[in-house]
């Protein structure tokens, strides 16, 4: 396999799963609902164990459904919890993330000590290794392609999530705004809320294995914030956080491999750098150029707006 095509497989990988974030994130965002894929990511250790445990297989799918299955228990009781036992939800995501995240840790060092668990994966993934797992290898204009199980897993879930948003967009829209106005028009918000949170569940789980824990939290998040400073309409709001995500994916591959040595480290440490990791921090600088230049929402518009309202005033009087 060329230098090239593990190159452009990364980053394919990488846009795949930022956008697969991006596009439910919005709704995350505008429920208040941001960190519940922190909890789904942390809460799907107990999901892997108990897979383990039940098949004695560590195979890709057995551990994926365990872990998609527990991500949306977790979703699940953290609504029952917010709802029934009168719990913040900030809360409640906390209690039931922590308290699964725990088990997973106790079933794994007790019983099930063969599923491999190591804490940089957890965090960053290991998507620089993605190309390397090959499940397909089509014939095109001549020449054979290496297509990586996490390029066929992410473009599922990429084309699932975008089905959704825009199949129930409208539906979407209102439950999120209004749940009460949504219910009295005839929409199920129940439903949709954890149709979004099994959706949610799903994507965490199929992105977690490449790209870890970390970059699932800031697709999540980063950009449906980064679009929400730049745009009032919803509709323009998940096209610009998907645009933003997948822009975030391109500019942090393209940084973990020239950046550091631009920035004179020693070019071992050039070698180790997450792709990962620095896909988060273009989401993050992506995030801080909006919330400084956005045309209305930005820091510097409203002071410009501020100081010319002082002008006008006091040249009125």
């Amino acid at each position: 396999m060329a230098w090239y095509s593990i190159d452009t497989w990364i980053v394919l990988v990488g846009m795949l799963a930022a956008v697969a974030c991006a596009l439910l994130g919005n709704f995350l965002v505008l429920r208040k609902m941001s960190m519940m894929g922190d909890a789904i990511s942390h809460a799907v250790l107990p999901g892997l164990a108990i897979a383990f445990l039940i098949t004695g297989a560590r195979t890709s799918g057995v551990m994926f459904v365990g872990a998609a299955l527990t991500g949306i228990w977790t979703a699940i009781l953290t609504q029952w919890l917010s709802r029934l036992g009168k719990v913040d939800e900030g809360a409640s995501m906390g209690i039931i993330f922590t308290t699964l995240f725990a088990l997973g840790l106790l079933l794994i060092v007790q019983s099930a000590d063969q599923v491999d668990l190591d804490a940089s994966c957890v965090l960053y993934g290991a998507i620089e290794l993605t190309p390397l797992d090959v499940v397909w290898r089509p014939r095109v204009f001549g020449h054979d392609w290496a297509v990586p199980r996490a390029f066929v897993v992410l473009a599922s879930v990429c084309v699932l999530n975008l089905v959704f948003v825009s199949l129930l967009f409208k539906e979407l829209r209102i439950a999120s705004f209004d749940a009460e106005l949504a219910t009295s028009m005839g929409i199920h918000a129940n439903w949709i809320h954890y149709m979004l949170m099994t959706l949610v569940a799903i994507t965490t789980v199929a992105a977690f294995e490449a790209v870890g824990s970390i970059i699932v939290i800031a697709m999540l998040i980063v950009p449906a914030a980064t679009a929400h400073l730049l745009t009032d309409r919803l509709h323009w709001m998940v096209w610009i956080s998907a645009l933003c995500a997948a822009l975030a994916a391109l500019l942090g591959h393209i940084a973990a491999i020239y950046l550091p040595g631009w920035l004179g480290f020693d070019p071992a440490v050039v070698e180790t750098t997450s792709t990962a990791g620095m896909m988060a921090v273009m989401a993050g600088l992506l995030f801080a150029l909006a919330f400084l230049l956005a045309p209305q929402h930005g820091i510097v518009a409203k002071k410009f707006r501020r100081g010319r309202a002082i002008v006008d005033t006091t040249s009125q009087s």
